[in-house]
């Protein structure tokens, strides 16, 4: 039997496991996929390899501590320096990053994007600004505070903190900070956030689960929106295919994962 986890802190409420079984049992596997807390990232190899696991996802805040400890990193990952999926390829633990290609996908309905704001310095921040730039759009990044900006500076994204950000317009608004996630919060001071979505046309949280505050305050402008739940769906395609080697298509594994949200 093949036995695949996710691993992340909090991860409980993740409905990933959810997803993967539904495929799992629809296509008639024999296989498992579970939850794993992980405190402490460092040891997310030595617990893939304890469980003896043949493939797992990594979720917030382990993205960018697994990157460093794959045997071997490959596709989108090798730029983005944060990974989401771990596969034992032969006793080789190979990353990658599906959550890049499965955000392009999510937002496939929003058209003639050019310009995009993305709120937040993290790993899914990194993601998400190079699979934009690979497909042509102006990114900028926009964090709290500097200090996470360095990897954007280095690899040409105009980044900016609070402080010294002066409001532009932008097609696209994409909060993946953990805003809303838990609490009303916005990613953002609000009258920062209300000057900038007069101009936009899309707004996109990568929480889901909850109509959030920035959703909120987005729909208020009358902007078309998205949680983060198809970004969920899409990067769990293109992982459950990598655990097997691609064999599957993915419109009978995007069926059998998109019966699982409606549970």
């Amino acid at each position: 039997m093949k036995l695949f986890s996710i691993f992340g802190d909090p991860v409980f409420h993740s409905i990933s496991p959810r997803l993967h079984n539904n495929a799992i049992r629809n296509l008639n596997l024999d296989a498992c996929y579970i939850r794993q807390l992980v405190k402490n990232g460092d040891e997310i190899i030595e617990i893939f390899k304890d469980l003896r696991l043949d493939g797992a996802n990594v979720t917030v805040p382990h993205k960018e501590t697994a990157y460093k400890l794959c045997d071997e990193v490959r596709g989108i990952a090798k730029e983005i320096k944060a990974i989401n999926t771990l596969i034992n390829e032969n006793g080789k633990i190979i990353g990658y990053n599906t959550d890049a290609p499965g955000f392009f996908q999510a937002i496939s309905s929003f058209k003639n994007i050019k310009k995009a704001l993305i709120l937040g310095a993290g790993g899914t921040a990194k993601a998400i600004s190079f699979i934009l730039r690979q497909n042509n759009i102006d990114v900028t990044i926009l964090n709290r505070s500097k200090e996470r900006l360095e990897f954007f500076m280095k690899n040409g994204f105009d980044s900016f903190h609070w402080n010294n950000f002066n409001s532009n317009n932008f097609d696209i608004i994409i909060n993946t900070t953990s805003a809303g996630l838990k609490d009303e919060n916005l990613p953002l001071p609000i009258d920062i956030l209300s000057q900038i979505m007069q101009n936009a046309s899309y707004t996109f949280d990568v929480v889901y689960g909850r109509r959030t505050p920035f959703l909120q305050l987005s729909d208020k402008y009358n902007l078309q929106n998205k949680n983060g739940q198809d970004m969920l769906l899409y990067q769990g395609i293109i992982a459950f295919n990598l655990f097997y080697n691609n064999k599957f298509n993915t419109s009978v594994i995007e069926k059998h994962m998109r019966e699982a949200l409606t549970f």
